[in-house]
């Protein structure tokens, strides 16, 4: 590694490793910054309890809520990012949500650029993350260049007689499109994958995927253990001249070209307020979001759930039009299987035999709305320390398509659903804290994901997104950072 490198990458996460697999053909040195370590082959991957109760994988860091209070956040810090836990829902935002969309409790503004300046570089993560999925069997589902690699992940049998009770009910279920190789994933445990950390077994991650791409060639290197502490201009300059890591508590400068950050919405946005940079605006930090999201458990004793990995179709019914007043709702999806062990873990006052019960006998749903940018919703720093003031917005519409999943589930023969509503505490696709926009009064990006006020430093994680959608981020942030990979080569060769 050379301490003046042509790029250096903050973040191995699902922005950071695509980025790095863009501009690796490149032949420029890169230099990726993770604060993280590789997660071990032995980990306790497949073990709820060490995954749900003082996890064997996140870290001991505090953040402050909106009163002040300590919480440990939901979020890891690993070689792959968060992207080693997700779903591996990898879908696309509807071509709508690059337009102002009106909404029961105000208006998700348009993005700088349509659907069909991003659709090329969506097709381009699709192919990267070798996507298991059908573009036909959703209404809303926006044009494709390119077919999904691999046809989608097979309902298991309870999950086929589930999708017909729905259809049955009146709503059109589709498969949803996966980074998962079902038959490697099994072979190496039988469990479901949406909240098991990923041993380089058959999920599609940020690590597997676009950072093994980029590490194959030998222009790039990945210093693990790396968090880097502040992002330093040069004397009379706007261009970003220093990056200051700390490694086995050593303090490290490297002076690179071009600086790109991608250490997730939150932590992206306390590096640049921690630096003092890039906030002509004074946006950094501000329009944070979180999907307002509510877990859903419907339950049929005549239903029996033998699925093991359950999560395969979602219902976009009410994505754009709610059937009443023509306002979005959200997008359900299913979850992963919620065993007895998760259940138990999450509710512990339940007996055991009651959540082998229950658990036997429910279909496990996902639920979630877009959250609305507000500038009063934000990332700060509290002394030194990460303050999340998160103001919940457009619930109108959550809880709207909460009741009417409600009703579908009664009509397909679900009596009893129970539902819990995720907190501030659970990181439900966190995003927009450093927004990208055409006004650098009211964004920190341009629209090519370079800072208004620093001609060599760009975001390019969930930071940059200028609104949540209601579906999962990690494609977009994949196809952003390929299309910043592209804007960054450019540079490179002019």
């Amino acid at each position: 590694m050379t301490n003046a490198p042509d790029i250096v990458i903050i973040g191995s996460g699902m922005g950071g490793a695509t980025l790095a697999a863009g501009l690796a053909p490149s032949g420029a040195r890169i230099v990726i910054l993770e604060r993280g370590n590789r997660i071990p082959d032995d980990a306790p991957a497949r073990d709820p309890w060490r995954i749900y109760t003082n996890s064997a994988f996140r870290s001991n860091e505090t953040w402050l809520d909106a009163d002040g209070e300590a919480f440990e956040p939901g979020n890891y810090y690993n070689v792959g990012g968060n992207s080693k836990l997700y779903g591996a829902v990898l879908i696309r935002y509807r071509k709508e949500d690059f337009a102002a969309l009106e909404h029961y409790d105000g208006v998700s503004p348009a993005w700088p650029f349509a659907y069909e300046e991003l659709s090329p570089w969506y097709d381009a993560a699709e192919q990267l993350f070798q996507v298991r999925g059908d573009a036909h069997s959703d209404a809303t589902e926006p044009p494709h260049g390119k077919p999904y690699p691999f046809p989608p992940v097979p309902d298991e049998e309870a999950i086929r007689h589930a999708r017909r009770r729905l259809e049955q009910a009146g709503v059109v279920p589709f498969s949803l499109p996966l980074g998962v190789d079902i038959d490697r994933w099994l072979d190496a445990g039988q469990t479901g994958w949406d909240g098991y950390p990923d041993l380089r077994c058959g999920k599609m991650d940020a690590e597997t995927c676009p950072l093994a791409a980029a590490l194959s060639h030998d222009n790039v290197s990945l210093v693990t253990g790396a968090e880097v502490r502040e992002l330093r201009t040069g004397y009379k300059t706007d261009r970003i001249e220093e990056v200051v890591y700390e490694k086995d508590g050593e303090d490290i400068c490297l002076t690179p070209g071009v600086v790109a950050l991608c250490a997730g919405a939150v932590q992206s946005a306390a590096l640049l307020l921690r630096s003092g940079i890039a906030n002509s605006s004074d946006y950094v930090g501000r329009c944070f979001m979180n999907h307002n999201a509510t877990a859903m458990i419907a339950i049929d004793p005549r239903f029996r759930n033998t699925s093991v990995y359950q999560k395969t179709f979602g219902i976009n019914e009410w994505y754009l039009d709610d059937g009443e007043d023509g306002r979005p709702l959200g997008n359900v999806q299913l979850l992963g299987r919620v065993t007895p062990d998760i259940l138990k873990i999450q509710v512990p006052q339940l007996p055991k035999i009651a959540a082998r019960w229950i658990s036997g006998h429910a279909l496990d749903l996902y639920l979630i709305s877009e959250d609305l940018p507000d500038p009063e919703s934000r990332v700060v720093l509290n002394e030194g320390k990460v303050q999340l003031i998160w103001r919940r917005s457009n619930m109108t519409a959550h809880d709207k398509l909460v009741s009417k999943m409600r009703q579908t589930l009664r009509r397909a023969g679900f009596p009893l659903v129970m539902t819990r509503l995720f907190d501030g505490q659970v990181p439900s696709h966190q995003c927009g804290t450093v927004r990208l926009g055409d006004d650098p009064a009211t964004s920190v990006l341009r629209p090519d994901c370079r800072t208004w006020d620093h001609p060599n430093l760009y975001v390019a994680d969930a930071g940059a997104l200028p609104t949540s959608a209601a579906v999962n981020p990690a494609l977009t942030v994949a196809a952003l950072a390929l299309r910043t990979a592209e804007t960054i080569q450019k540079d490179l060769a002019a």
